[in-house]
Formats: structure tokens, C-alpha cells, sequence
């Protein structure tokens, strides 16, 4: 084992409680004198406490060996506007465009991870896979918000046919996976294996898929929950404009980024910063969706270029920053008197799911003829929900606003269980199955190794 891996010493530890604490006591004080003056602390103040907080918390975490991630939510939560108020609800909201840099560079690591050659070696795993999952997930998680629904307060005296339409949107919520905790954890623990490359191919196409199924079952649930018209082709017409742009504006932005990083190649980090941003915006404007294009332009990078290690390297040193700060706005953002007035039905679908989920990778694995650890750890990656999520659930809340609100309410609730749980289920399936680097030296599960110097 490397140095680079060997277990801090108690001191260091020690040190590291001691400095956190310190850090919250600072920022407790410094919160008292501005609120005092009639202003909360600024965002520069809250970027770099947020940052500080959730890399100490991870590192305090990783002494009961749960997963950096966790940490970085514990302290969001911890000092968020429900529990001790260090960053009021403004606070946040004026930290919250990091997220659009996180997520771009999320998916833009995403498809420079997956390669043709991957793609080929688990094709017929990840369409097995992919098709039982999302049928068995939609289907049942459906059938049970039908059972639940007196507890539900916004679908208990919904007619039959709109609480159909309802409960068809929430099984397409289910289907949703984490890309953001996927890669976190992979970044983390340096994974390179069977099981990190399944999982990481399996989210990053069910991304693709959900987007697709959301788009469908809105189609649906339109006519069922308003009582009137038909199914609308408009819908349609419209998911062809997102995937058809989206892989159309990818691919081009890739080869730019080819041309980019062969004729120039310095600065880099100043280019994902600008297409963090600006691309983003740029993209919502014209209605395509940033998160697929962002991952295509990843994959044609990785797949038409040798520029794809250069690219994941110059990523992961932003993103081992912005990542920090990306878990921690999502734990300071979470809803915790909601959470508490919610949690007996979100715990109860969240159960279900994660049963679905693992009997549906048994069967999918055992049909598919994948090998023994994909079938019993296979699971272990899609149970967490993050950003995607939530992101979809503001589109049927725009769809749908005289109960999209608390549609969205009640899966923000299901987000905070399975984001807490799945990465810890995740990191453990590694660990356990040898998957976790023991040594300093990156290589990610679906690269290749870079050549050597000469």
C-alpha cells in the first residue's frame, strides 16, 4: 500500500476534528456580527467555507470508512438553513450556480469515461439491463404510489384517472439514477474493474433513457390528469429537437475541443469554466438539453481523439474542488422539516425501490450471463438520486403546477434518502469486491493506460 493510501495517523486525524469544529465556530461567529448588521455572510465567504466544511467532514468520515461524499452532504445539511443557520436560504441560492459547472463537468467526465471498445464488451449486459430495470422500476414504483396514495396529501382526493397519470410520472422519477454520486464515488476510491464500468456505462445511458421515458409518459399523463384532449404528438416532436440537438451540438463542440486541445492545449481549465457557463446557458436558451450534450462532447473527445486522458485529468482537478462544494449546496439545499413531514411515505417508496432495483439487476444479470460479481454487486450503484432527479421534477412542476410543487416537494424527500444511502451501498460493493485502488496511480475503469513518456 501507498503512501498516498495509508491510513492517517491519530494526530492528523485529530487535527482534522479539531480544525473542523474551529471552522464552524469561526463561521457561527462571523454569521452572528452579519446578521447583526442587517447582511448575511457574502458568497465568496460561503463558497470557501462550504469547500473547507465538506472536505473536512469527508475526511472525518473516512475514519468509519463511509464514503467522502456523505461527508460533503453531512456538512451542507449541518450547516444549512434548518439546523444551526450558518447559510440562510439567500446564502444558498447565491452558491447555487456552481451547480451548473458541477453538472456540466459531471457529464462532460462521464462520456470521456465510456469507449467504443467498452461500450461493445458490455452492449448486450447494459440492453438487458436497462430494459428490465426501467420497466420493473416504473411499473412497480407506479403501482405502489397508487397503493400509498391516501397517504399522500396532494393525490388523496385526486380522481382515478389523474391519480394514473400521477402515479405513471412517479414511476419515471424512480428510474432515475445519480451520474454526480456514480463519479464521485469513482473518483474517490479510484475504482477500475468490472463493477465500475458497468455502473458507470449503465447511468450514463440511463440518463439518455429517462429523459426519453419522462418525455413519453408526460405525453400520457397530460389528457389523464386534466381530463382533457388526447395524447399530444407535440411532446414528441419536441424530445426529437432535444436528442437530435443535443448530439448534433456535442458532437461539434467535441471536435472543436479536439482542434482545441491538439493546436493549443494550455488553459484548459479556463475553457471547461467558459463552457461550464456560458455553453450551459447558451443551450437551455436554444431547448437543448446541456446534461446530453455535455456528455456526447466527452465521448467524442475520449472516442475520435487521443486527447481523452488529458481531458478526464484536467477535469478531475477542477472537479475535486467543485465537486466539494457541488454535495455540499445539495445538503444545505435539502428540505429538513419537509424530510420530517414526508419521511414515513418517502422511506417506504425509497425501500421498494431499492428491492426493485436489486431484483431487477439479479435477473438482469442472471439473463444477460454477467459474471458473478456484476450479479451480486451490480445493484450496488443505481440506488442513489441526485440532481437529475430533482431537475425532472421541476419539469412536471412547470407541466403540472396545481400539484407539481408538491409532486416535487415529495421527491425531494425520496432524493434525501437514497442520496445519503446509495453512495455508502456503492462505495461498500467496491471495497468489497477489490475494486478500490490500493495504490496512488489513477486509472479510471474505462481508459485505457495513458502512453508512457518518452
Amino acid at each position: 500500500m501507498s503512501a498516498a493510501s495509508a491510513p492517517k495517523a491519530a494526530s492528523t486525524r485529530a487535527i482534522q476534528v479539531f480544525a473542523l469544529l474551529a471552522a464552524f465556530g469561526v463561521v457561527f461567529a462571523v454569521n452572528r456580527i452579519a446578521v447583526n448588521q442587517g447582511d448575511g455572510i457574502g458568497r465568496i465567504t460561503a463558497v470557501g467555507f462550504l469547500l473547507l466544511a465538506g472536505t473536512l467532514t469527508s475526511e472525518v468520515f473516512e475514519m468509519v470508512k463511509l464514503p467522502h461524499l456523505s461527508g460533503y452532504l453531512v456538512a451542507g445539511i449541518v450547516s444549512g438553513p434548518y439546523i444551526l443557520h450558518l447559510l440562510d436560504h439567500q446564502t444558498v441560492a447565491k452558491v447555487a450556480p456552481v451547480n451548473t459547472l458541477a453538472l456540466s463537468l459531471i457529464a462532460l467526465a462521464g462520456g470521456a469515461e465510456l469507449r467504443f471498445d467498452t461500450l461493445r464488451r458490455v452492449a448486450r449486459s447494459l440492453a438487458i439491463s436497462t430494459l428490465l430495470q426501467s420497466g420493473i422500476i416504473l411499473i412497480g414504483m407506479a403501482s405502489l404510489f397508487l397503493l400509498l396514495s391516501r397517504y399522500v396529501p396532494f393525490a388523496s382526493k385526486m380522481p382515478t384517472h389523474a391519480l394514473l397519470g400521477v402515479a405513471l410520472l412517479w414511476g419515471v422519477m424512480s428510474v432515475t439514477r445519480s451520474p454526480s454520486a456514480c463519479l464521485g464515488i469513482l473518483s474517490q476510491t479510484r475504482a477500475k474493474g468490472p463493477l465500475a464500468t458497468f455502473s458507470l456505462a449503465f447511468i450514463m445511458l440511463s440518463d439518455i433513457v429517462v429523459v426519453v421515458l419522462l418525455a413519453a409518459a408526460m405525453m400520457v399523463a397530460r389528457p389523464l390528469i386534466t381530463g382533457e384532449g388526447e395524447v399530444s404528438i407535440a411532446d414528441l416532436g419536441e424530445l426529437g429537437h432535444e436528442l437530435v440537438g443535443s448530439v448534433a451540438v456535442g458532437t461539434t463542440l467535441g471536435l472543436a475541443l479536439i482542434l482545441y486541445l491538439v493546436l493549443v492545449g494550455r488553459q484548459l481549465l479556463l475553457v471547461l469554466i467558459a463552457l461550464g457557463f456560458g455553453a450551459t446557458e447558451a443551450l437551455r436558451y436554444i431547448s437543448i438539453d446541456p446534461l446530453l450534450t455535455f456528455m456526447v462532447m466527452g465521448f467524442v473527445v475520449e472516442n475520435l481523439s487521443n486527447q481523452g486522458p488529458k481531458l478526464v485529468h484536467e477535469i478531475e482537478k477542477l472537479g475535486s474542488i467543485v465537486y466539494v462544494i457541488f454535495f455540499a449546496i445539495a445538503g444545505a439545499d435539502l428540505d429538513v422539516p419537509l424530510l420530517r413531514q414526508l419521511w414515513p411515505v418517502a422511506l417506504t417508496m425509497c425501500c421498494a425501490r431499492a428491492l426493485l432495483t436489486f431484483a431487477a439487476a439479479r435477473l438482469s444479470a442472471r439473463i444477460a450471463g454477467d459474471e458473478q460479481v456484476i450479479r451480486r454487486w451490480g445493484w450496488s450503484s443505481l440506488v442513489s438520486q441526485a440532481g437529475l432527479t430533482i431537475g425532472l421534477a421541476v419539469v412536471v412542476e412547470r407541466a403540472f403546477p396545481t400539484f407539481g410543487a408538491s409532486f416535487r416537494s415529495l421527491v425531494i424527500a425520496a432524493v434525501a434518502v437514497n442520496e445519503m444511502i446509495g453512495p455508502v451501498l456503492f462505495k461498500l460493493a467496491l471495497d468489497s469486491t477489490g475494486e478500490s485502488a490500493t495504490t496512488s496511480a489513477p486509472i479510471r475503469p474505462s481508459l485505457a493506460p495513458p502512453p508512457p513518456i518518452t
